[in-house]
């Protein structure tokens, strides 16, 4: 089981892959970042990236009162667990894309035992980068990561 460091390098032997961080969502600090970053400041992309993930988990658009996740970013419950998979529990998103011009944002949720307000985020290459593959490899990262 990858921790932090093993895990942002697996993402990095990724086709097109420029920089990977972990991030906590709830206070916007990377747990760990290794590569480029695309304002070329790591903390303020770290911190850039957790307002979109914010967003994400916790706007009504993104994440419908009915949707699994029981919790908020702070880790308190918001009674919604009456929903078709209340048994499911997890995050309401599972990842973000978003494109550029010239590349490609994924956000993928990490699901914890605490509070699971962690992501990872992986720039790609818009012209070497395959999207499919980077997804399906940073699904399988967030499974296995073991954050210590």
């Amino acid at each position: 089981m990858p921790g932090i460091d093993e895990c942002l390098l697996e993402a990095m032997t990724l086709p097109g892959a420029r920089g990977a961080a972990i991030v906590d969502w709830t206070s916007g600090l990377a747990l760990g970042s290794v590569g480029e970053s695309p304002n070329g400041d790591h903390e303020a992309t770290a911190a850039e990236t957790a307002e979109v993930a914010r967003a994400a988990a916790e706007y009504r658009a993104f994440a419908p009162a009915d949707a699994t996740y029981s919790g908020t970013a702070d880790g308190a419950g918001s009674g919604t667990d009456d929903g078709p998979d209340a048994d499911a529990k997890g995050l309401p998103v599972e990842d973000l894309i978003l494109t550029t011009r010239a590349g490609f944002h994924l956000l993928r949720f990490v699901e914890t035992t605490f509070d699971s307000s962690v992501f990872l985020y992986l720039w790609l290459d818009r012209g070497t980068g395959n999207l499919a593959l980077a997804r399906m490899r940073l699904r399988d990262l967030s499974e296995r990561l073991v954050l210590r």
